[in-house]
């Protein structure tokens, strides 16, 4: 029987001796990013997602084992725990195997067979199973065991209590299921009907719909559910229910030739309707929905990734606005830091449509605050108030530019114990408005203070297993974090919640830290911070930033425990740590030579040397500054403008499992279908654009009464 660790090793091709490593690592309560990143030696260099796919099997193959053993003393205790029973447990692979295993065992409600054991039936239904050559006919051993106070008053009444025990014995039996449960996965289709074939509804698509189970696209199952959670769509497993009856009695019946192999098949067939089919019917349709929510989670933490990982735009002094109609548009201002300058209402939309007035306002801020971005929200108001903005900036001879933000969320924020904590003072809608200002300005900063359900960059996500979504998100925003580092003394509780070892409660305690004690100068000081343990302290070290302080180290993401080393390759080159200050050692890795012979005269390991010098050379780079930079915009174009045939510049919104949603600077985002995305074969949109790149694209159809753009980013399919 394999075990755990020969199991991951095999599955996830890695050494024995990485496995091991791994395991003892995660045991040790160190966390993925700090394995990923400080512990490259003893992983073989795996990275951040590798040993999140490595701690979720490990995870699952010890609750598999914990099963096991849970199964193996049940049936044990009822003393009918086989050597042969005992190995197939044992040697189980998934959950399944073996929940299907200890079916037979398992206590059930009160059902047809269990009567007919309670009134002595069992006995004929082994008969029936023997398919022996009895001189008595099925029908004449019933005879003998008729009880008319249990309700079997005849010999064919009894005979059929005999079926149901066997029924429910062949239905029991865990190789007849997985047989019939790959049949079924093989030839089923899920076949769907309208509630209401008269009604108008957007599931039409679907009102006599069938796809083999096969071949289904994990949207379309997550279109289904909701429409049948609507009451607008009725679905269900289609089967050919004979082809699968004939299956199972090739299965169970033995001796054609015996008088009880038309019992048999009568009870195999009753087997199969009424109780082998419901439940497989509820299982694929599980297994459909647990597909396609995990594509759907894994589709929505890579947007919530690329969307994270976006550029932030320094130097911007912003004018953000959350538009509206009737309550008006929330102006907040804010300097190149986020630091709220000023705040209004302008009422440039209708009713009141003071077009004039609203310029004039903006026009002063520029002026009194030196603005130079303006950042609009795509929600309601959100095309009118462009055009007021693109009309201000064509008149203005100030170096103005203006971009629109996806301000999903945004509300969600403005509205929450934690804005209301960081911004008694303001309202709600301020708030919010300066939420959108501050994602153009530090993205990552901003976003991890909305739970990430709701930033918006997925398909179906209320209908997901928000535990699962909610579990893979917070990895993606962990993963980001620390990849691009948190400044000590700057970053936000929610903020510092996600670095590496930090636990919201000692996120909270390390502002409260900073409050009361003032600017952290060393990161020793975090050892200070109440319940910030060592185990802690070392998960975290490394991704917390002091610049400014008392150890230019500190500024890096060379982690206290390789200071040592730090300083040896600094004195080596011949270099002050203070330089690290001043943008760094770029020539460094030539100064020190043969890093392979300098990794074994200084203990150290040559991934981990690598990884210093790469931070000595240029320390505290922003991994971000990578990603594509953000599209201004100095005028505007309308939904009436476009046209089949425009090339126009757009940033990709959101990627979905059937193309991607580009912003090309109308109110309504453009859809690029799969097939349009590149002229070859692309099996998942994700393949070609991620959440927040700047795409060229092609128009292919505009319909305005839909308000709907088709777009390509192929120019010759056009």
């Amino acid at each position: 029987m394999p075990t755990i660790q020969t199991t991951l090793a095999h599955e996830l091709s890695l050494s024995a001796a990485q496995v091991a490593a791994v395991i003892a690592l995660v045991d040790e309560g160190n966390t993925i990013p700090f394995i990923a990143r400080y512990r490259k030696e003893a992983t073989g260099g795996m990275d951040d997602a590798q040993l999140r796919a490595f701690d979720e099997r490990l995870t699952y193959l010890r609750n598999l084992e914990a099963r096991k053993d849970e199964v193996l003393r049940a049936i044990d205790e009822q003393g009918k725990l086989t050597p042969e029973l005992r190995a197939k447990i044992e040697d189980a692979a998934v959950m399944q195997r073996v929940e299907d295993l200890y079916k037979p065992y398992k206590k059930k409600r009160a059902t047809r067979a269990s009567k007919a054991r309670d009134a002595g039936l069992e006995p004929l239904a082994l008969l029936i199973l023997a398919q022996g050559r009895n001189a008595l006919s099925p029908l004449a051993q019933a005879a003998g065991l008729v009880n008319a106070e249990a309700g079997f008053p005849t010999p064919e009444a009894a005979l059929q209590g005999a079926q149901d025990i066997v029924a429910e014995v062949i239905a029991d039996d865990a190789e007849h299921t997985e047989a019939l449960r790959n049949f079924t996965k093989r030839t089923g289709a899920l076949a769907v009907e309208a509630v209401d074939p008269q009604e108008k509804t957007v599931y039409e698509a679907y009102y006599d719909f069938s796809e083999p189970l096969s071949r289904i696209p994990n949207h379309r199952v997550l279109a289904v559910n909701r429409g049948e959670k609507e009451g607008k769509l009725r679905a269900k497993v289609r089967v050919d229910a004979d082809a699968a009856i004939e299956q199972l009695e090739r299965r169970v019946v033995r001796n054609p030739a015996s008088p009880f192999a038309p019992v048999l098949r009568e009870a195999a067939a009753d087997g199969y309707k009424r109780l082998m089919a419901p439940a497989l019917d509820r299982e694929m349709r599980s297994l459909l929905t647990e597909r396609a929510q995990a594509d759907a989670i894994k589709v929505f933490a890579k947007n919530t990734e690329s969307l994270l990982s976006q550029r932030p735009v320094r130097g911007a002094r912003v004018i953000a606005i959350d538009p509206g109609y009737r309550t008006g548009c929330k102006v907040a201002v804010l300097d190149e830091y986020g630091k709220l300058l000023d705040f209004t209402t302008v009422y440039p939309t209708p009713p009141r449509s003071e077009v004039r007035k609203t310029q004039d306002k903006l026009a002063e801020f520029v002026k009194r605050h030196r603005a130079n971005t303006i950042v609009i929200g795509n929600g309601t108001g959100s095309s009118e108030t462009e055009e007021v903005v693109a009309d201000l900036i064509a008149k203005s001879d100030a170096p103005l530019r203006y971009t629109i933000v996806n301000e999903a969320g945004a509300s969600v924020y403005s509205a929450s114990k934690l804005a209301s904590e960081e911004y008694p003072d303001l309202d709600v809608t301020t708030r919010g408005a300066m939420s959108l200002g501050r994602r153009l300005q530090d993205p990552l900063a901003e976003l991890v203070k909305i739970p990430p359900q709701s930033i918006g960059v997925g398909q179906y996500q209320h209908d997901l297993n928000q535990a699962e979504l909610g579990c893979a998100l917070a990895g993606v925003v962990e993963r980001v974090v620390n990849r691009v580092g948190v400044d000590l003394n700057t970053a936000s509780a929610s903020l510092l919640g996600y670095v590496s070892g930090v636990s919201a409660t000692v996120a909270k305690n390390i502002v409260a830290y900073r409050e009361e004690h003032g600017r952290i100068s060393d990161r020793r000081e975090l050892k200070k911070v109440p319940k910030l343990g060592a185990k802690a302290y070392q998960n975290c070290a490394g991704f917390l930033r002091v610049t400014g302080g008392a150890n230019p180290l500190d500024a890096t993401s060379v982690h206290p425990e390789s200071y040592l080393v730090a300083r040896e390759l600094l004195k080596r080159a011949k270099v002050k740590p203070e330089a690290l200050a001043r943008g760094g050692v770029p020539d460094i890795a030539g100064r020190l030579g043969d890093l392979p012979a300098l990794a074994a005269e200084l203990g150290v390991g040559l991934p981990t040397l690598r990884d210093i010098v790469a931070e000595l050379e240029k320390p505290g780079r922003d991994p971000r500054d990578s990603a594509p930079e953000v599209v201004f915009s100095k005028g505007i174009r309308s939904f009436d403008d476009l046209a089949p045939g425009m090339e126009l510049t757009g940033t990709v919104r959101n990627v979905v499992d059937f193309g991607a949603f580009v912003d090309v600077g109308v109110k309504q985002d453009g859809l690029v279908h799969v097939s349009k995305l590149s002229d070859r074969f692309v099996k998942h949109p994700s393949e070609v654009v991620a959440v927040g790149d700047t795409v060229t694209v092609w128009v292919t159809a505009v319909d305005k009464d839909r308000g709907k753009i088709s777009l390509s980013m192929v120019r010759e399919k056009l």
